[in-house]
């Protein structure tokens, strides 16, 4: 069905207008089938009397609510940038899903403390043959919008349909829990009614729960994602006048918005004009491959000068004894009137048992049994990223 509307709806096949195109038609979709599923499990609750069954139903409503909480995120996030927002509003939809994970927590904290209570006062059901057609329906209606959703989402890249589509599948589970429960009681006439309302519950607490995590990870910013790093990677080693990068960060404003920074090592004997261009020639190029905007930061490098490279190797030594996950970049030797200037920056790992001031302390410490008359000019930070090279 969605295939069929898709053709119909959605004529731009790549970019913003896309995936706008794409959420909204699935919101809307998602709404009417949320919807109905809502009004036959409460029909058939009321009917037969069972608070699992009103409490799936009133989860469809909460899903039909998330649905629109989307539709508003996708419409709000193709907005154009402005002089507010010169890197768009692509954060809309990353908003939208954490209010979608809200909405599903509260749902489920509710229908939990409704399940306790028809535990502690079991009331009669009575099972037919339309409470288990509507949970069948239900079921498979389920599975396919957990499957368009999954399939669209990884299409256009969207935080917020993925959520939706883990969110389908937990109701699934949530449903057959329910269909269980009265295929029990049929046979057995054995009440686990408020049981299995209480485990629906539970499931949507939890789904809620894992989508809150993920959906607040971009807003609060977290690292480069290995893909990313190692597209990357291939595009800057890839040119001949890098001899190393370091520092990447990567700032997502939205799907499709992102802005990234690095610095890259090329050889110091170079001219600024060469190594200039060979900087806008690979900043370019990564803006092409991931549709990005990228600042490069250019080091020069002594990397072919042997005392540099012999007196590095003796300090990469003194640093790995001290932490073994850390590395060093910026490496220099700068001949001084008092001596030898040492500066590198060293990057340490965020499970350090040291602070940055005391890491640095500590390698100065060590860096003393180094025989000459060196000064020592070091930064030590948390690294940006898993891989330094």
């Amino acid at each position: 069905m969605l295939t069929f509307l898709s053709k119909i709806f959605i004529k731009d096949k790549e970019g913003p207008a896309m995936r706008k195109a794409y959420g909204t038609l699935c919101s809307i979709v998602g709404i009417l089938l949320n919807l109905c599923l809502f009004a036959g499990k409460y029909v058939a609750g009321g009917l037969c009397g069972s608070v699992a069954l009103i409490a799936d139903g009133w989860n469809n409503l909460s899903d039909a609510a998330s649905s629109v909480v989307t539709l508003l995120g996708f419409l709000l996030a193709g907005k154009r940038p402005d002089s507010e927002h010169p890197f768009g509003h692509g954060r809309y939809e990353y908003v939208a899903g954490l209010i979608v994970a809200l909405a599903i927590l509260m749902m489920g904290l509710e229908l939990f403390k409704s399940s306790i209570a028809k535990i502690l006062h079991p009331e009669t059901i009575e099972t037919g043959i339309l409470t288990f057609v509507i949970l069948l329906v239900s079921i498979l209606v389920k599975v396919y919008m957990a499957f368009y959703n999954h399939k669209i989402g990884k299409k256009i890249g969207s935080v917020a349909m993925e959520a939706t589509a883990k969110d389908s599948m937990s109701d699934v589970i949530a449903t057959t829990v329910v269909l269980l429960s009265m295929v029990i009681l049929h046979i057995t006439s054995v009440n686990t009614d408020g049981c299995s309302g209480a485990l629906v519950s539970l499931f949507i607490l939890y789904t809620g729960y894992r989508t809150a995590k993920e959906t607040m990870n971009p807003l609060i910013g977290t690292a480069p994602d290995e893909k990313v790093i190692k597209q990357i990677e291939e595009i800057v080693m890839s040119d001949d006048m890098v001899q190393g990068y370091h520092d990447l960060i990567v700032h997502d404003y939205g799907p499709g918005r992102r802005l990234l920074s690095l610095h890259v090592e090329v050889p110091g004997e170079c001219s600024v004009y060469e190594a200039h261009a060979g900087i806008d020639r690979i900043e370019k190029r990564i803006n092409a491959a991931l549709s990005c905007v990228t600042v490069i930061h250019m080091d020069p490098s002594e990397a072919d000068n042997g005392e540099t490279k012999r007196v590095k190797e003796m300090v990469m030594q003194k640093v790995k004894a001290i932490d073994s996950d850390m590395t060093i970049h910026d490496f220099h030797l700068i001949s001084e009137k008092d001596g030898i200037r040492l500066m590198f920056d060293a990057v340490m790992p965020y499970d350090s048992e040291y602070s940055p001031a005391l890491m640095k302390e500590k390698i100065e410490q060590s860096l003393k049994e180094i025989p000459g008359n060196y000064i020592t000019d070091i930064h030590v930070d948390l690294g940006y990223m898993s891989d330094m090279k």
